[in-house]
């Protein structure tokens, strides 16, 4: 690892991105994830970098799948409404297995919403926001050190399995100062992969596309992406654990929240209460093998929405009666206290 600093979460995002390689940015500013770009474009001429603010999130979005292709580590950085019209971008890559990264610093919705926190933007990310069966690795930080191993590893996973990656982070976590470690800065590197456009001297030209025409092909094509899809279900799942050996109540939790739901344990323990946490580092795939071997236990899931993790939660238990929730809209963080009472009021008598 390189040197430790204090960094907001938004440019220690930024900074890790760089040190892993990634040379191109490309991006609209939208709140609260403004200061991604900002800080590209403040490097990018001191470090030989490749910074482009696109007239809107469209845009930016091709533009890293364009830059994917050419064999290139690219990334962009929006929030709720900004991810929201790069989902056509996104289906296409997933189908043309260009390795992208993307991070939604999520805030409220429905709409334009508000600009705190928010875990709205779940169902967006992990069910596929654009058209057709696709999937999309979804890391879930919850510090900005995570924020800033997690961008590394997101580019590791893209070009593995040939697929963007989003890292979905929220207006807390992008907006926090903490001490953070970087990682030792790294040599640009091409991606080599079949297909990549990156130049044809003394080879025939590669295309990128997906499929060709009809029924046929496009039902070998889509079980092709199934298969890869099942591997990395199988394969790179990826949660934390806290007192769940012994505990009654579990709560699930991602990303900032996870923060209180920490504490939360904590003072649980304190009165006499056995609750645990189970803390999803990926939410695509799900990491529904946490959950194998803990029948009885009761699950207090807790985001910040109106319940989208919580489907998966019940698909990964035996008894989906086990399973209760608690959110909070509009940027409102519930505190460890209000937590406790949740845990207090409906499971202690």
């Amino acid at each position: 690892m390189g040197e430790k600093v204090f960094m907001q979460g938004n440019m220690a995002l930024a900074e890790s991105a760089i040190r892993a390689g990634c040379r191109f940015f490309f991006g609209y500013p939208i709140t609260p994830s403004s200061e991604m770009p900002e800080y590209y474009a403040k490097e990018a001429p001191k470090r030989n970098l490749v910074f482009v603010q696109a007239e809107t999130e469209v845009s930016a979005f091709n533009m890293i799948a364009g830059a994917a292709a050419a064999g290139k580590r690219a990334m962009t950085g929006t929030s709720g409404p900004g991810f929201s019209l790069g989902q056509e971008a996104m289906s296409y890559m997933a189908a043309a297995g260009l390795p992208a990264v993307i991070v939604n610093v999520m805030r409220p919705g429905p709409a334009d919403g508000e600009i705190l926190a928010s875990q709205g933007d779940y169902f967006q990310a992990v069910k596929g926001g654009g058209h057709g069966d696709y999937r999309v690795i979804c890391l879930t930080p919850y510090s900005v050190q995570e924020q800033a191993d997690m961008i590394q590893e997101a580019f590791e996973l893209a070009e593995r399995y040939l697929n963007p990656v989003v890292l979905l982070s929220d207006a807390t976590l992008a907006k926090m100062r903490e001490n953070v470690e970087l990682p030792t800065e790294v040599e640009t590197k091409e991606i080599s992969f079949p297909g990549a456009v990156t130049g044809a001297k003394g080879r025939e030209h590669n295309v990128i596309t997906t499929c060709g025409d009809g029924p046929a092909q496009w039902e070998a094509f889509n079980l092709r992406l199934q298969e890869k899809f099942n591997r990395i279900q199988e394969n790179e799942q990826s949660w934390e654990e806290v007192e769940t050996e012994d505990a009654d109540i579990i709560i699930v939790a991602f990303g900032s929240v996870a923060r209180v739901a920490l504490d939360t344990v904590q003072i649980a323990r304190e009165n006499g209460i056995k609750v645990g946490l189970i803390r999803p580092k990926r939410v695509w795939p799900f990491p529904e093998k946490a959950f194998a071997g803990k029948n009885g236990k009761k699950f207090l899931v807790v985001e910040l929405n109106a319940g989208q993790m919580v489907e998966d939660v019940k698909l990964s238990v035996e008894n989906k009666d086990d399973v209760a929730f608690y959110g909070r809209f509009g940027g409102i963080t519930p505190t460890p206290a209000e937590l406790y009472e949740q845990i207090r009021s409906r499971y202690v008598k």
